[in-house]
């Protein structure tokens, strides 16, 4: 639950507990009970009036999906051809670099650090 596990909800408890005092507790709880209803009952009606919208529409769920899956091939095709272009690009880099610094090894020679 929101990623707060046994022990810190205790403390929680203890903290609402000695804040508002015990006799305040039950009419808190049920407070933001009612006010989680509420919120919970505003965003299905939102989702509903959304789909309502689309309907209106002429948009149906298995269009959209049909629609957003060809969005995401046309991207996934994209992202391969830039990252093909890409890997070759830094495995040459990579070559070039392992090049410099084998050079740069053989004319040092291995340096130490002095105290």
């Amino acid at each position: 639950m929101f990623g707060i596990g046994g022990g810190e909800l205790v403390f929680i408890l203890f903290i609402v507990l000695m804040l508002f005092g015990s006799d305040k507790v039950p009419e808190i709880a049920r407070t933001m009970g009612k006010a989680m209803a509420q919120l919970k009952n505003a965003t299905n009606d939102i989702k509903s009036e959304i789909q309502k919208g689309a309907e209106a529409n002429g948009l149906d769920t298995k269009s959209l999906n049909s629609l957003t899956g060809n969005i995401n091939a046309e991207i996934e095709s994209a992202k391969s051809n830039l990252l093909g272009d890409t890997t070759n690009l830094l495995g040459d880099t990579a070559t070039e670099i392992d090049k410099v610094k084998e050079d740069i090894d053989s004319l040092s020679g291995p340096i130490k650090r002095q105290r």
